[in-house]
């Protein structure tokens, strides 16, 4: 069977940057030391009004098409991973579709929040693999910043918006993508909700945008904190085991970009230099799907990754969600 290769990735941030200066200036009781103690975040991107989710996938996506050196027109899908799409209704991916002239594409969303690069890149691999498409492209995109209760400092710090994308496709040239490692555990969903918008909330009330139902909500911090730290664990565990080799062959080290706390108690368990973990949480923030995927591309592009270097993508998320892809570049 020919070997799945990630030919090209693309990344993009909006250009507005908001420190963490402007939470305290909104009146909120935090400030940088106290965020920055406690997440590693000191700013984050954030979308103008008017501009969209595929937008940011587009501008993305435009580049990891030129890496690959592939037409939107040769592209047989697109899967987007996003929990903050467009519209619901037609998907972010279809909104993608019709930027990129890709009318040859089947497009469609996947939801598995901060975890959905490495769920898309599951699918892609699989529909490679069976031989039902040559080329697939892969974008983790979102607008984070318009899901928040900008009152709320246990959640709206943390959040950033940007996009982030990559081309696959079958044969002899290019990283390999190893293996992909996909999980999930639907009974600890309500650590990260989104309750507002779903059937359980539909038609949009007065009562329910009163009650902020329709903003993101952390629940259970803490506990979410430790069940994040064993995941990533054992999703690296995993991808090392499943493809034979050790954890400590592993060159780079680019996870969700949650917390950098999670990453030195990562870093602990599994006795890796933390200058193994490419880090782009301070200045991004978390971009929930995308977070990875943007600093997967950027690390490509920067030169930290050379050729021979395995690149681990750890990833963890609201659902709960988590898993693992390993490369080989």
């Amino acid at each position: 069977m020919a070997s799945v290769r990630v030919i090209g990735t693309g990344s993009y941030v909006p250009p507005k940057v908001l420190k963490n200066s402007h939470f305290r200036e909104m009146g909120l009781d935090t400030d940088d030391e106290w965020i920055v103690k406690r997440t590693g975040i000191k700013e984050r991107r954030i979308a103008d009004q008017g501009i969209y989710t595929s937008d940011l996938g587009y501008e993305a996506s435009k580049k990891a098409l030129s890496m690959a050196d592939v037409k939107p027109e040769n592209l047989d899908l697109i899967i987007m991973a996003t929990i903050t799409p467009d519209t619901c209704c037609p998907s972010g991916a279809n909104w993608l579709e019709a930027k990129l002239g890709a009318d040859n594409a089947i497009s469609f969303d996947i939801t598995a929040a901060c975890s959905g690069f490495v769920f898309a890149l599951s699918i892609a691999e699989a529909y490679l693999k069976t031989g039902n498409c040559n080329y697939v492209l892969v974008v983790a995109a979102e607008v984070m910043s318009r899901t928040l209760d900008w009152t709320d400092r246990t959640s709206c710090v943390f959040w950033g918006d940007g996009a982030g994308a990559a081309v696959l496709t079958t044969g002899d040239d290019g990283p390999v993508l190893l293996s992909t490692h996909i999980h999930t555990d639907g009974k600890g969903g309500k650590n990260l909700l989104l309750p507002g918008g779903g059937s359980r909330t539909t038609p949009i009330s007065h009562e329910s945008v009163e009650r902020k139902l329709h903003t993101l909500k952390l629940e259970e911090a803490h506990r979410s904190f430790k069940v994040a730290v064993i995941r990533f664990v054992d999703a690296i565990k995993e991808a090392a085991e499943h493809n034979n080799i050790d954890v400590q062959d592993i060159d780079w080290f680019i996870p969700h970009q949650a917390n950098l706390r999670i990453f030195q108690a990562i870093s602990r368990k599994l006795n890796i230099p933390m200058e193994r973990f490419y880090v782009t949480i301070h200045k991004y923030g978390n971009v929930s799907s995308a977070s990875c995927a943007i600093a997967l591309d950027e690390a490509a592009r920067d030169g930290s990754i050379k050729e021979g270097h395995l690149v681990c993508v750890p990833v963890f998320g609201g659902g709960l969600t988590w898993g693992s892809a390993l490369i080989k570049y």
